[in-house]
């Protein structure tokens, strides 16, 4: 076995009284910076309005040619992975299928099923399948969705009539129950169907409906760093979400089905509505194996989705329900439109995804009917509609239109799964923290083994964890065209001079102060970018005068600039108070989700503003030779190492001081150094490591660094390019700039 070089690391020494001296200035008293705006004015920035919401409005853009869709495509695929926990796959474990108590219909059967989708995780759900079965047959998985008792929904015999007079149903027995109705009669279509529970329903009862469906206050026994729950900064810091479990349920299900002996895998439908037609819309996003798909009722440029079961952090982040269908494109895929969040689907959201599959010549593919004088519904035209499409593109050969039939009615006792012999198990909390405990280590286990040996490995690490920093920072650095500078004013300070300027990124609609510092003698072609948890004051002492180590750089012919990122500085009314709590949209529940699923992370923005002064400083028209980037501070060093990964080689050098700093130990998904799923991938060293083989200086990891860190360099083959610096403050601080004027 090679033996690794040992990492360089500058080991403590007894420091020249000039060194001491420079890191008293250093750290000496508050500081401020000079304005850009005038006082109590603030950046003309959108990020100051209203946050998006599920109630916002989601349209959807489409491509102009399918190059341009593939790569969106590709690019989304992969957020609806990450934002579910499953980038990459958890550990496909045993099922441990049961398939028992086989009831009898005309034309079908009905079964009890219970799997475990993960050790411990049980799926129950019935499974219908024809009478009579020859040779390989279709099947379809059907999730419910937010019906009360769900797979066991009884409309009562009062409700059920006043639909079939109002023409949604035809028949009292199946029109009670429609979830089973279409089962029933795609099992008659010769389909084996599996009607599964979500979770908190019907016989899904080891998490409970409250938990999973009406979470809104915060559980503080589910709330500790060892040992926590769902909902929690923890399980949000490893993108462990109700949602993700559900959609890992539905990707089990898929699997129960396709190893039935009578199924043909290459015929596979999927269709729910409501909160089944969301996880329907996931499932055809992720998994390639279903062929036809009908989303009901969920569709949609407008309401994305309520329930906390159908929303997690990244997950609709500048896209919505109707791009997310698009990804099945150019399968064929119904839905209808009814008087709900749906009812504007003919002009708002059908055209554009009709548009795409037009560019696949398959614009027959798609159909969406406007059923307007319905509310929210999968009633038996909706159902008839889908009946069609499955007969046609399951080639099931019946004559069109496949009117539904009507069955005697399953007793609560034929559908429910448990019974003496398969015993409910009994909902604990114990269950709850050991499902995310078994996620998490599974997570663990799966990048502990990509661990970077080599240059070949190295790929394979940056394409799984590296493409998911992309998705958790969500941008790389922006064109040229998209950035603007607004000139504000320009002060002579002796040695060098002094610009406060605006800087825009144009194509997102946001502005922030930057101010400049350049040296007056002949400049060396270098470029440090400054990054301090309070903004561009951190450059400054209290006498309103560049910091000693600033003045370092400007005497050695090297430029400053720093910046107030979102809510620093000239964000803020009152620039001594900084902010402490990342805002959260209107939603009185406290679920990340409903923030996260729809906007970047404060944190995640501050580093988009880093990313647009990194572009603004390479095409600078007096062009630059090198740009160094220093974070000092602990939300800034890990800002600086998430901007250094994202910026690749633009990047020649950078200095971060991470203070001890690790996203783990935040505490509240209103922390404004909060990043949704960076724990899962490694924290701060993931961030580090991703920067290698670049130059890299890092303090306050007390002259260890970080394994993973130690990995890629070596595996990069470039050990000497990373160096940690076993003190922290003044010393270390005046031996990184040392480093940065090499």
């Amino acid at each position: 076995m090679r033996k690794q070089k040992k990492q360089p690391v500058i080991k403590s020494s007894i420091l020249c009284g000039i060194a001491i001296l420079l890191a008293l200035l250093v750290n000496q008293g508050e500081a401020s910076a000079p304005r850009v705006l005038p006082q109590g004015k603030l950046p003309k920035d959108v990020r100051l309005g209203d946050l998006k919401d599920l109630n916002g409005y989601h349209p959807f853009k489409p491509p102009q040619s399918l190059e341009e869709w593939s790569t969106r495509a590709k690019a989304l695929r992969r957020r609806v992975k990450v934002a579910n926990g499953i980038w990459p796959e958890p550990t496909r474990t045993p099922l441990n299928a049961k398939i028992y108590g086989k009831v009898e219909r005309p034309g079908f059967t009905v079964e009890k099923v219970q799997f475990e989708s993960l050790p411990g995780n049980i799926v129950t759900g019935s499974l219908f399948r024809p009478t009579h079965i020859k040779g390989k047959i279709p099947a379809v998985l059907c999730p419910h969705g937010h019906w009360s008792n769900g797979r066991k929904y009884d409309a009562g015999v009062n409700r059920v009539r006043s639909l079939i007079v109002q023409g949604q149903e035809r028949f009292e027995s199946s029109g009670r129950n429609p979830q089973v109705a279409r089962c029933a009669q795609l099992a008659r279509m010769g389909c084996s169907t599996f009607l599964i529970d979500m979770i908190g329903y019907a016989d899904n009862n080891q998490i409970s409906y409250q938990v999973a469906h009406r979470y809104g206050t915060i559980r503080p026994e589910f709330e500790t760093k060892e040992n926590w729950g769902f909902f929690s900064p923890q399980a949000e810091l490893r993108l462990q979400s109700i949602m993700g479990l559900q959609t890992w349920n539905c990707i089990r299900a898929l699997d129960f089905l396709c190893a039935l002996p009578e199924v043909d895998a290459k015929r596979i439908g999927i269709t729910g509505c409501s909160g089944g037609g969301t996880q329907t819309i996931l499932l055809g996003a992720v998994d390639p194996r279903p062929v036809v798909s009908f989303p009901q009722g969920m569709v949609s440029t407008s309401m994305q989705g309520g329930c906390t079961c159908e929303n997690c952090s990244l997950l609709r982040i500048g896209h919505g329900n109707v791009e997310l269908a698009g990804l099945f494109a150019p399968k064929p895929q119904g839905m209808t439109a009814a008087n709900d969040w749906t009812k504007e689907m003919a002009t708002k959201g059908f055209p554009e995804l009709k548009q795409l599959y037009t560019l696949y010549g398959a614009a027959d593919k798609v159909q969406s009917k406007d059923l307007l004088q319905f509310p929210h519904n999968y009633n038996y035209v909706t159902r008839a509609l889908m009946y069609n499409l499955f007969n046609k593109y399951l080639k099931l050969g019946f004559a069109e239109p496949v009117v539904e039939g009507d069955f005697k009615r399953l007793t609560d006792e034929e559908l429910t799964v448990w019974d003496a012999e398969h015993p409910a198990p009994k909902p604990t909390g114990d269950y709850e923290r050991n499902t995310v405990k078994w996620m998490t280590e599974d997570a663990e286990r799966q990048l502990a083994a990509l661990t970077p040996t080599n240059k070949n490995s190295l790929a394979t690490y940056r394409e799984v964890v590296g493409w998911a920093v992309d998705v958790l920072i969500g941008r790389s650095l922006p064109e040229a065209k998209d950035l603007e500078r607004e000139k504000i004013w320009k002060k002579d300070r002796e040695t060098y001079l002094e610009f406060g300027d605006l800087l825009r990124n144009k194509k997102h609609g946001e502005e922030f102060p930057i101010v400049s510092l350049f040296p007056k003698k002949k400049w060396n072609k270098r470029v440090v970018i400054w990054v301090n948890d309070l903004g561009k004051s951190g450059i400054y002492n209290r006498h309103d005068n560049p910091r000693t180590d600033i003045i370092r750089l400007l005497e050695a012919g090297t430029s400053v600039i720093t910046l107030d990122q979102l809510y620093t500085g000239e964000f803020l009314v009152d620039e001594s108070k900084p902010l402490d709590k990342a805002r959260v949209v209107k939603n009185p529940r406290q679920f990340a989700g409903y923030t996260y699923g729809y906007n970047h992370s404060l944190f995640a923005q501050r580093v988009h503003d880093v990313l647009t002064l990194i572009a603004f400083v390479k095409h600078d028209g007096h062009g630059p030779e090198q740009i160094s980037l220093v974070g000092m501070g602990k939300g800034s060093s890990a800002i600086v190492a998430a901007a250094r990964a994202q910026a690749g080689e633009v990047i020649n050098r950078a200095v971060v001081d991470t203070q001890g700093f690790r996203f783990v130990n935040l505490t509240s998904f209103r922390d404004p150094n909060f990043l949704p799923g960076i724990v899962k991938y490694g924290d701060l060293p993931t961030l580090l490591a991703i920067s290698a083989p670049s130059r890299l200086y890092i303090m306050g990891e007390k002259g260890k660094l970080p394994s993973i860190v130690s990995a890629t360099y070596h595996a990069a083959g470039s050990d000497s390019h990373v160096i940690s610096d076993d003190n922290a403050g003044g010393a270390a601080q005046f031996r990184a700039i040392s480093w940065l004027l090499k």
